[in-house]
């Protein structure tokens, strides 16, 4: 049985408007083995949704077919009414130049400073120039202004590898809204962060989906940071929706169906985190 309510029930702001993402019925198959069977989900603009499942859930597959990444065997996704299913190349490429992408691993340019490595971001809209290092002054005052925003405006100059954990993720975030994303897709962006700093990091990004009306969907393998820091939640479990419900109605026993058997683990997962 499905744990379900209404997505429009976190009310307020958030949720206002028809969903910028919207899944139906998704099926995803490789070599006709499901990962994904008859997948439903919204995202709507200004909510945080927490995606969670153990591994081999489907969660980084549900993240990876929005993009096209991941084939659509059947069902839909569409982004902004368009379905990704029938886009070509250069029609995938500029939806993803949308979509801001976070991850564990930060994926910045280790070298590079951290000012490069924001306006890495607008790379898609800039022009070729930008491939032979020419940005502009108005690209370079929206990078500081982002890297304040997310507080390491003072480390611009520094090269990315020289900042901590915590701070990495920051510029990440800030290399996501270069790009006027109109969905953040964040796949385990604290796991590899202590209890302190994911709690900042979650913190900034459910801010960012308020005030400039983006949706952000965050997978997360903790259950107490998936009820604190977002809106909805939708929970997967051997490729398929088992709860999608807001948090408020929500507890960590009514989560307990995602992870079933695996729940002692998860348990321990919690421990190591804090």
């Amino acid at each position: 049985m499905t744990l379900t309510t209404d997505a429009a029930a976190t009310g307020g702001a958030v949720g206002a408007g028809g969903p910028v993402v919207a899944v139906r019925d998704l099926v995803v198959a490789y070599d006709r083995t499901p990962v994904l069977t008859g997948v439903d989900m919204d995202l709507l603009p200004g909510e945080t949704v927490a995606l969670l499942g153990a591994s081999g859930s489907g969660k980084s597959t549900l993240m990876r077919s929005l993009t096209g990444f991941a084939p659509i065997t059947t069902g839909s996704v569409r982004i902004d009414g368009r379905d990704v299913a029938s886009m070509r190349h250069a029609e995938l490429r500029r939806l993803r130049a949308h979509v801001g992408q976070v991850f564990q691993q930060f994926n910045l340019l280790p070298r590079l400073s951290v000012l490069t490595n924001v306006l890495a971001g607008g790379l898609h809209h800039a022009g070729p120039i930008n491939l032979l290092g020419g940005f502009t002054r108005e690209q370079r005052t929206r990078a500081l202004e982002l890297l304040d925003r997310v507080g390491i405006a003072h480390k611009a100059a520094e090269p990315a590898r020289s900042l901590s954990g915590g701070q990495q993720q920051r510029v990440a975030i800030a290399r996501a809204l270069m790009q006027q994303p109109r969905v953040i897709l964040a796949d385990e962006p604290v796991a590899s962060l202590d209890p302190k700093l994911a709690d900042s990091v979650l913190t900034l990004l459910r801010g960012i989906a308020r005030e400039d009306g983006i949706p952000v969907l965050v997978s997360l393998h903790v259950l107490p940071l998936a009820l604190a820091h977002s809106d909805r939640v939708i929970g997967l479990r051997h490729g398929e929706v088992v709860v999608s419900a807001a948090t408020s109605q929500l507890d960590a026993d009514a989560l307990s169906v995602v992870y079933g058997d695996e729940s002692a683990e998860e348990g321990s997962d919690h421990e190591h985190h804090g």
